[in-house]
């Protein structure tokens, strides 16, 4: 009779966590939430969003928040001080003994972790979120030297990837890219998955939604995000200009970011001012009302791993407008559930958009929904329990080098 598989003990190490608004932080929570609702004890080591370390019972879920300091030009994260960060990982992962740390990037507390878990001989599985391009904006890098740091920064980021016994990246296009940039090992990848039950097609909602968000009654584009540099919603703002031309249209833009004020300037010069809508923060509770409120979903960002607000928009039926850059072309069927754009042209983009404005939408919302449930968060969590079940009890990677050597 075959024994029952018992519970895996998991420490997730992720330096963004929510409150962070960002998607590598919310994934990292969807992960250690289902994970935890699959029966497993999972703690989480991440920064103090009070400054002040502190341990709290998050649901099922142990949060382990160590000491923090602001981010410079970063107003809405920090970052675990490196000062006792490794005395105080090594004695979490004495008391735990986790059958696998799973770190979410190659940054100071995710690499703490990996060295002092690889030292203690447990298994590391490392998912790589990381783009440079999400971080010049916030650096305040001069144009000029983005090409000289981004391959200094990829060059780090593959050294730790390098020291993992197991790699993840979102997409296809993310692992890659990953190779290209010089990664020689294994890399799988696993969809950051989405909650299909809580993202659905709801027309039944759409005049309340619009209520709720000041919105007229008028065909609505809506994006979700930062609104930052490597988003390039001055593009899309630029399609709105050239669309509303011809039809009654409308922007929703539900985030914030260092770039609001020069987008709301630019929506002013183009003389949109009065139809694109800065909707701020949205707690992540009514952020289905959102995609509710909108007809279609544009994004022209170019840094894009995944893009998870851009499948929560696809799994409420929303059809979408992309740019053909990074990961997005796998989310777009062109012309089935929407079409994709060339990167920075704004007309292209507005040509898109009264493309899909005048089509049957329902056609393409419904191709969108089904084309999202590819990545429903559940057959993630599978899969990253597989490759934790994989990984357990199995020789680490450093062990398993030093007997090489030996020999």
């Amino acid at each position: 009779m075959a024994q029952p598989t018992r519970a895996l003990r998991v420490l997730i190490a992720t330096d963004t966590y929510p409150p962070d608004v960002n998607g590598a932080g919310y994934f990292t929570h969807r992960l250690a939430e289902g994970m935890a609702g699959r029966g497993h004890q999972v703690h989480v080591v991440c920064p103090s969003e009070r400054g002040a370390p502190y341990v709290a019972v998050n649901g099922a879920v142990t949060e382990h928040r160590l000491r923090s300091a602001p981010i410079p030009f970063q107003e809405s994260m920090r970052a675990a001080l490196p000062l006792g960060m490794g005395g105080h990982i090594s004695r979490l992962l004495a008391r735990m003994d986790p059958d696998v740390v799973h770190v979410q990037s190659h940054f100071t507390l995710s690499r703490s972790a990996q060295r002092r878990a690889r030292a203690a001989g447990i298994p590391v599985v490392l998912t790589n979120h990381f783009m440079p391009d999400n971080l010049y904006a916030h650096a305040h890098l001069p144009s000029a030297v983005h090409g000289m740091a981004g391959a200094l920064a990829w060059r780090d980021m593959v050294g730790v990837a390098a020291e993992a016994d197991y790699v993840t990246t979102p997409t296809p296009r993310a692992a890659a890219l990953l190779r290209e940039k010089g990664f020689a090992g294994t890399v799988e990848d696993i969809s950051c998955g989405i909650d299909l039950e809580r993202f659905h097609p709801r027309p039944g909602d759409r005049e309340a939604a619009r209520s709720k968000f000041g919105l007229p009654e008028r065909d609505t584009i809506v994006f979700v995000g930062r609104l930052d540099a490597e988003k390039r919603i001055d593009d899309t703002i630029r399609a709105l200009a050239a669309v509303s031309g011809e039809r009654d249209v409308q922007l929703a833009l539900a985030g914030t970011g260092q770039r609001e004020g020069e987008l709301r300037a630019l929506a002013a010069e183009l003389g949109v001012a009065d139809r694109v809508f800065f909707l701020g923060f949205v707690p992540d509770a009514e952020l289905p009302l959102v995609y509710a409120a909108g007809d279609v979903f544009a994004i022209a960002g170019v840094a894009e791993l995944q893009s998870i607000a851009t499948l929560e928009a696809m799994s409420t039926g929303l059809p979408v407008v992309a740019a053909d850059a990074m990961a997005l072309p796998h989310l777009v069927e062109e012309g089935r559930n929407g079409f994709l754009f060339p990167a920075g042209d704004a007309l292209h983009l507005a040509d898109r958009l009264l493309t899909v404005l005048g089509s049957p939408r329902e056609t393409l919302g419904a191709a969108s929904r089904e084309i999202a449930q590819r990545h429903d968060h559940h057959r993630s969590l599978a899969r990253f329990e597989d490759v934790y079940r994989r990984l357990q009890g199995r020789e680490p990677l450093r062990l398993r080098a030093e007997k090489v050597v030996a020999a």
